[in-house]
């Protein structure tokens, strides 16, 4: 009766996590949303792992599933591990800022909720539950984002900003889940017994998820959609023609997945063949345009990608320069013509998709591993989908591979966040649960008949319900560093922000909570500095405090990952900051460090603009020149470098050459009222001084005086 219970409270913990990921989020608080589904995925994860380690203790008998792609499914996360620990900074790597997507801890977490499902979800009444579960939880997701497009400002529940914002970050991740939800629907409509209102009622949602798909207008949901439906409607009616020529059954042609399939080619060729008379897009943009919605969410192209995935296999070729670090990888290799874009200084800190991502980070080992990983996932699903059709039953298992499959195409093909990678794994999971279930490939192990075994297995999981718990506690630790850093960004006074920031650098203690640390300080020098002679005692110590704080603090910044260029483009504004209060060789430490900066992101024109700026206001033009020079040889257009340019030239009473740069920039932004001002300025002749006669009295008057 225990294992019972302790079974139903490991199942329905997991089952809670799968279902709940695209919906949960934590409304009216200052939590990210991707965060709050972290704690989800760590609380019920741990708790499904506890209950089913508990459960194991009463019957004495542990069941794995027999699969060599659960194995290479931890082949990928021992490589992580590798990769995270040979990094320049390992604690990046382990678990970045807050359990970042890219980090060895979310990775080994989602590979445990793989391995959690293929132990839990492993026969076909769990899996229709779990399938259930998983289309409840779609139709509300698409009931309430509709909801919101209408509504974005009642229905924001204090995290989502604007008509694009939603559940998932991403606006085209949004778009990827519609197209999963109407596979969903559609696997239930061809291959499952259900009613005709339930079917009606699938046939309403599929047709709500295909104008979201058009209202999101991402081509890459109408590729998936179309293949994946024609997929299922091959499928469906050759299995309908098979059976009506064998027993005589009566004919149900697949309508819906056929509709489905000429909707979605419909929008993919749309682009390539115009409309008559609208032309061009009419119907891809039709909805968006309508209901006044667009996107502007960027990220680097495949080709840049891969780039940066040269660069850094031909660096560090096994191991790369570990988990979580494609900003930094972006900054030192990105690609040159990046300069002749509006997102130069743009740090990526992930690539094209969240597949390349994770491969462009973790060397050739990684991208290895992951091939083993899908080759593996390819052929047991095709061999599982065949055996379907042989046997005429098991549709559970096809559906789950071929949604796994369509989550990772989506994955690879765009960074689609937390939610659909880890329902990847978690449905792929199911899959190798059910596939190995039916084969009876199964490993079985009882220890409870032999004292060693007993021993070494009840030893194992309590250091697994341990391990579990610890993880959870330093999870639920360094959530509330989050409350606090984010408290502390929307502090409005400087004593709160203080105290919220002490509090989060408390229980983690990182780079970006130190930058932010800084630049609290920051502020509070200034202010006290306004101040000038008339500073008490009491000010003057804490003028002195708050100065060590502002320094101290970002070289912390620097020391906890040298690595970002961020940390010393910080110290080296600080500096300059410092510099303008009268701090002595502040100016030249600002150089310094923005060169640090500009080593760690050679191609930055904004760096070496920075240190002509600093090195200008030290007295040493030439150089100042020079790193302006600089900044343009890397990008032409940046106007910045021509004002400074002509500003330089202005103050060596060089007016030609001053208008030259500056007429220069205003042929760039012709439409920049300042610009036009500052070039009619220079335009202008400056009047000779007449002097004005004085009387030999008056001279006198003055010599004697």
């Amino acid at each position: 009766m225990q294992t019972n219970i302790f079974e139903r409270l490991s199942f329905w913990s997991l089952f809670l996590v799968v279902v709940l990921l695209p919906l949960f989020c934590l409304p009216f608080t200052n939590f990210p949303i991707e965060t709050s589904k972290g704690l989800l995925l760590v609380l019920g994860l741990a708790l499904s792992v506890v209950f089913w380690a508990i459960a194991r203790f009463s019957d004495g008998k542990i069941i794995f599933p027999k699969s060599w792609l659960l194995v290479s499914g931890f082949g990928i996360a021992l490589v992580f591990l590798l990769s995270s620990l040979f990094s320049p900074n390992s604690q990046v790597s382990l678990f970045g800022t807050m359990f970042d997507i890219g980090s060895f801890y979310f990775i080994f977490a989602g590979f445990i909720l793989m391995l959690m499902s293929s132990l839990v979800f492993k026969n076909s009444k769990q899996a229709k539950i779990l399938l259930l579960g998983a289309i409840l939880s779609s139709v509300l997701v698409l009931i309430f984002q509709t909801l919101h497009l209408f509504m974005p400002t009642v229905l924001s529940l204090g995290i989502l900003a604007g008509k694009t914002g939603n559940v998932f970050g991403a606006w085209n991740a949004l778009g990827l889940f519609a197209g999963f939800a109407s596979l969903m629907f559609l696997f239930v409509i061809e291959f499952f017994p259900i009613s005709k209102i339930e079917k009606l009622l699938l046939e309403i949602f599929i047709l709500l998820s295909v104008l979201f798909i058009a209202v999101v207008n991402f081509q890459l949901v109408w590729i998936l959609l179309g293949i994946s439906s024609l997929i299922i409607f091959v499928y469906k009616a050759s299995i309908t023609l098979q059976r009506h020529g064998e027993e005589g059954e009566k004919r149900h042609f697949p309508l819906a997945s056929f509709v489905v399939v000429l909707v979605s080619f419909l929008f993919f060729l749309n682009p390539l063949i115009p409309m008559p008379i609208y032309g061009p897009n009419y119907l891809d943009n039709f909805l968006p345009n309508h209901l006044q919605i667009s996107d502007t969410s960027v990220s680097p192209s495949f080709g840049a990608t891969m780039s940066i995935t040269k660069a850094v296999l031909i660096k560090n070729p096994l191991l790369g320069t570990g988990p979580n670090r494609f900003g930094e990888a972006w900054s030192m290799y990105k690609p040159l013509a990046i300069n002749n874009t509006q997102f130069w200084d743009v740090s990526f800190d992930s690539g094209s998709g969240l597949l390349p991502t994770f491969m462009a980070t973790t060397g050739g080992l990684s991208i290895l591993a992951w091939l083993i990983f899908f080759i593996l996932f390819l052929v047991i699903g095709v061999k599982s989908v065949f055996s379907s059709i042989k046997n005429r039953a098991n549709w559970e298992t096809m559906a789950f591979f071929i949604l796994s499959l369509y989550l990772f195409v989506a994955s690879f093909f765009f960074f689609t966040g937390v939610v659909i990678f880890l329902l990847s794994l978690a449905f792929t999971g199911v899959f190798i649960g059910l596939a190995t279930s039916n084969s009876g490939k199964e490993i079985s192990m009882s220890f409870l008949n032999d004292h060693r075994k007993s021993f070494f297995s009840i030893l194992l999981l309590i250091v697994v319900m341990i391990f579990s718990v610890t993880l959870l506690f330093k999870y639920t630790e360094r959530l509330t560093s989050v409350f606090y850093y984010s408290k502390a960004l929307s502090a409005t006074t400087i004593p709160s922000a203080e105290d919220d920031i002490d509090k989060a650098l408390s229980l983690y203690s990182n780079d970006l909570y130190l930058r932010t640390y800084s630049q609290i300080y920051l502020v509070k020098l200034n202010d006290i500095a306004k101040k000038g002679a008339s500073l008490s005692d009491a000010e003057k110590a804490d003028l002195q405090a708050s100065f060590d704080q502002v320094v101290n603090s970002v070289q912390m910044a620097t020391s906890y990952d040298p690595l970002n260029y961020l940390n010393f483009q910080l110290l080296g504004s600080t500096y300059q900051t410092l510099g303008s209060l009268g701090v002595k060789d502040a100016y030249s430490k600002a150089v310094t460090a923005y060169q640090n900066a500009s080593n760690l992101n050679p191609l930055n024109p904004g760096l070496k603009l920075a240190m002509a700026s600093a090195s200008f206001v030290d007295g040493k033009v030439q150089e100042a020149k020079d790193y302006a020079n600089a900044a343009l040889t890397l990008n032409p257009d940046y106007i910045d470098a021509l004002i400074f340019l002509a500003q330089v030239a202005k103050s060596e009473n060089d007016n030609s050459a001053a208008l030259s740069y500056a007429q220069a920039a205003l042929a760039l932004s012709p439409e920049d009222k300042n610009l036009i001002q500052y070039v009619d300025s220079l335009n202008t002749p400056v009047p000779p001084v007449t002097p004005v006669p004085t009387s030999d009295a008056s001279t006198t008057k003055s010599t004697k005086k």
